[in-house]
């Protein structure tokens, strides 16, 4: 059922950290909560996804390549033989690690995240404001990475991310076995939340290859919707979070310089999904359905780049998940900074569509579902 080695060196030994026996309550408890069933399936039952495995890279310094249901303690890519092979300095440019946080509510949805990327980093938060269709916060900061941006490679389990800027703060800190805090000051917006993890679905762990020139692996820790909790002020206006709900897209990975890709994410309780097509290949398309978690197959985007707020489609070669988007806005930002550079536009909106478990099961029809798709390419 679960490492009962691991458990005694905790029990045995005379004194522990605090630190290590949270980590060691939440590896037994997610090993419990993630045991996989061997009885027979019948056809039209999902396919379930294995646990986690001990860590991201192989005995042999290859990555761990799959899709599990679970949660990784640790994201470290020191013994993968490809990075090995390459220096110090390399390995520094393209570690890319970032912590985003989705909030959804009935009148607003927030987009916000902390962003390592190696040589620099950077934090944005924005408040969308659903009933005027407007960005009424829309702020973003760079800085020095571990003078004002610190992250750990600790995903869900033990993250810590911070960013301190010009006036502004943000916090993301998993604060014991079920919660994270999270904590923003920006100008125009303040919010202190809890998110609560008690009941959650399992979260998507996805490893793997980079499928575009010059990167090596990746590594992502996504969830559906989790409970939240807290207050919000924005532009004078305070918002209880009691009905909001948020979802967590925790990345590290070794990547390109080049780097681009299409995303659609959207949650509620009984159902979500993420969808990603570019550099990580279709290693992170999963469906959350009445609280199992289902992988899906290759993502197709179908959509016009140079009108992102006109209706989009988004739809999987499985035949598990076909979705109309209606974007209702979007934050959108050019960059270019001779050295590096990145365009970016996220559209918030509504999908409407279907999706059903597996091949043979009953469609499941999706009704303004809130959420936001993303086109994205960057240098950096």
């Amino acid at each position: 059922m679960y490492d009962t080695d691991f458990a005694s060196q905790f029990a045995e030994g005379p004194r522990f950290h605090q630190d290590e026996l949270l980590r060691a309550c939440c590896i037994i408890s997610l090993k419990l909560l993630n045991t996989d069933s061997r009885a027979p399936m019948p056809s039209n039952a999902p396919r379930s996804l294995p646990s986690p495995p001990p860590q991201v890279v192989n005995v042999d310094g290859s990555p761990a390549s799959g899709r599990y249901a679970g949660c990784m303690e640790r994201i470290d890519w020191q013994g993968l033989t490809a990075a090995q092979q390459r220096s110090s300095l390399w390995r520094r440019l393209h570690h890319k690690r970032w912590q985003y946080v989705g909030i959804s509510h009935e009148a607003f949805f927030i987009g916000l995240a902390i962003v390592d990327v190696g040589w620099t980093c950077t934090a944005f938060a924005y408040f969308f404001d659903r009933r005027s269709r407007q960005l009424l916060v829309d702020w973003s900061q760079d800085g020095l990475p571990s003078l004002q941006c610190q992250m750990s490679d600790a995903p869900v389990l033990g993250a810590k991310a911070h960013f301190k800027g010009l006036g502004a703060k943000l916090d993301l800190q998993h604060v014991d076995l079920n919660r994270m805090a999270l904590n923003v000051q920006i100008p125009g917006l303040q919010l202190q939340a809890e998110i609560d993890m008690a009941q959650a679905a399992p979260l998507l762990l996805a490893i793997g290859p980079i499928e575009q020139g010059g990167g090596l692996a990746h590594a992502t820790q996504k969830s559906s919707a989790l409970a939240l909790s807290g207050r919000l002020h924005v532009k004078g206006q305070s918002y209880a979070l009691d009905d909001a709900t948020a979802c967590l897209d925790a990345s590290n990975g070794l990547l390109s310089r080049h780097t681009d890709w299409r995303w659609a994410s959207a949650h509620r309780a009984d159902v979500g999904f993420n969808l990603q097509s570019g550099y990580f290949g279709a290693n992170e398309n999963a469906l959350w359905l009445d609280g199992q978690l289902i992988p899906l197959g290759a993502a197709h985007f179908e959509f016009d780049a140079q009108q992102p707020l006109s209706p989009w489609r988004v739809w999987t070669a499985d035949g598990l998940l076909d979705l109309q988007f209606t974007p209702e806005g979007a934050r959108q930002q050019d960059r270019n900074l001779l050295i590096a550079a990145s365009h970016y536009v996220q559209p918030i909106g509504c999908f409407s569509g279907w999706v059903k478990s597996s091949v043979n099961a009953a469609t499941k029809r999706v009704e303004q579902l809130l959420g936001v798709t993303e086109d994205h390419r960057s240098t950096w």
